[in-house]
């Protein structure tokens, strides 16, 4: 293979590579970067199967390529469950993101007929229309109403007499009511 010098740098080099390739994973999972670096990554792979086939008598240095080793393939199952929620949608950073995007829309300007009846019956409205977003089973109507009259003592203790919106807010990917005080 070569002498202690020659190993040492390829180690340093490999070792400075995989911390390139962690940022420009990052960046991708930020959504800076447009695509993965996958072909950096099997470049990395390549590199790393051809230094564990050769012999390194030197113990230190076998410690030092198996560290990395193990480094990189921890990184990578790291790099693959991420990927995969991303694919699935359910990747925090992401959905943070359209949810924030979602929430900045201007509102629409027609004020629908639905929205002038019975504020329980929009509310609920609201309300499973955002379970049906996050893909989960809305509740009955019964439990909504029997939720806000168990929450009456305590939103009329938070807010007294003021008027208050009823808003449904995604969080966390569960949808949720929340009382505001109108302005």
């Amino acid at each position: 293979m070569g002498s202690r010098g020659q190993i040492t740098e390829i180690l340093s080099q490999l070792e400075h590579d995989l911390k390139s390739l962690e940022i420009a994973y990052e960046k991708y999972f930020l959504g800076t970067e447009k695509r993965a670096p996958e072909k950096e990554r099997q470049q990395i792979t390549l590199r790393m199967r051809k230094m564990i086939t050769h012999y390194i008598p030197q113990t230190d240095l076998r410690f030092k390529l198996q560290s990395i080793t193990s480094r990189f393939n921890s990184y990578c199952g790291y790099w693959d469950r991420i990927q995969r929620l991303i694919d699935e949608g359910r990747y925090e950073r992401h959905t943070s993101r359209i949810s924030r995007s979602e929430s900045f829309k201007p509102p629409a300007d027609k004020v629908s007929a639905e929205e002038t009846g019975n504020p329980v019956d929009n509310l609920y409205e609201k309300l499973v229309t955002a379970h049906k977003d996050c893909e989960l089973r809305p509740p009955n109507r019964e439990q909504v109403a029997n939720f806000l009259s168990k929450q009456k003592e305590a939103i009329q203790k938070r807010f007294g007499d003021k008027p208050v919106d009823f808003v449904v807010v995604t969080e966390s990917g569960k949808p949720k009511i929340k009382v505001r005080a109108k302005r």
